[in-house]
C-alpha cells in the first residue's frame, strides 16, 4: 500500500501542495497530467529522493516519510534509466542484491531467475552499450525487481519505445508485477497504456491528485 498524506514538496521556483491519495496494496496504478506538473517530483518523493516539507508518505501502513531511500523497499525505473555503462546485464540484477549483502548462491539464483523472466539470459555477459530500447528496459526492471520491493515505480517507462516493443514490455509489466504482487505506480501519458495496465488511474491536475477510470479498472471491479 502507498499513501500519500497531505504531502508538500518543493523542486525550485515548483511547488505542490496538500497533495493526497492511496493505492491499495498489489493495486496497478496510473498518474497521469500534463508535463512539468510534479508526477516525476512525486515519485522522488515516494522513494525518498526528494524532500517532504510538509505531510507523510506512508508504505504498507508505515511512516517513512524521513527514511533513506535503500530502506524504504521500493524499485524505481527513472525515466531515462539510469543504467551504469560499465556494468553487465548481470552486473545490473545483482547491484541491488550486493548492497543488501545477499550471499553469493542467492545472488546467482535469483538472477538467473530474474534474467529468465525477463528474456535476457542471452545478454548477461553484455554491457549496455549496444542494447536496444525494450532489452534496455527490461534489463531496468530487472534491477529494480531484484531485492523482491513491496513497491514498484514507474516513470514513463514505455515512452521511447516503438509500437511492438511497447507492447513486449507492457505485456512483461502485467506478468512481472502479478507474479512479484507489487503495489506499482506509473506514470504515463498514453490512454491506452493506462487503461491496458492500471486498476487504478489518477489525474495529477491543479495540484490535486483525482481518481479516473480506465477500462481496465472497470473490467477488474466486475
Amino acid at each position: 500500500m502507498i499513501e500519500v498524506q497531505g504531502v508538500s514538496l518543493r523542486a525550485g521556483q515548483f511547488s505542490l501542495d496538500q497533495v493526497s491519495f492511496k493505492i491499495e496494496s498489489g493495486r496497478y496504478a496510473v498518474l497521469m497530467g500534463k508535463t512539468g506538473r510534479g508526477k516525476t517530483t512525486i515519485l522522488e518523493a515516494i522513494c525518498g529522493l526528494r524532500r517532504v516539507v510538509a505531510g507523510k508518505i506512508l508504505i504498507h501502513g508505515t511512516d517513512v516519510t524521513n527514511w533513506l531511500p535503500a530502506e524504504r523497499g521500493v524499485g524505481y525505473v527513472p525515466q531515462d534509466l539510469a543504467l551504469f555503462p560499465t556494468y553487465t546485464v548481470q552486473g545490473h540484477l545483482e547491484f541491488a542484491l550486493k548492497l543488501r549483502k545477499w550471499s553469493r548462491q542467492k545472488i546467482n539464483d535469483r538472477t538467473s531467475e530474474l534474467a529468465e523472466q525477463l528474456g535476457v539470459t542471452h545478454l548477461l555477459d553484455r554491457t549496455i552499450d549496444g542494447l536496444s530500447g525494450g532489452e534496455s528496459q527490461r534489463v531496468a526492471l530487472g534491477r529494480a525487481l531484484s531485492f523482491y520491493p513491496s513497491v514498484l515505480l514507474l516513470d514513463e517507462p514505455l515512452s521511447a519505445l516503438d509500437h511492438d516493443t511497447r507492447q513486449e514490455i507492457q505485456d512483461l509489466l502485467k506478468s512481472l508485477t502479478n507474479a512479484h504482487d507489487v503495489t506499482t505506480l506509473h506514470i504515463t501519458h498514453n490512454q491506452d497504456e493506462a487503461a491496458a495496465l492500471a486498476d487504478v488511474c489518477y489525474q495529477l491536475r491543479e495540484g490535486k491528485v483525482d481518481t479516473m477510470e480506465t477500462n481496465h479498472a472497470k473490467a477488474a471491479s466486475r
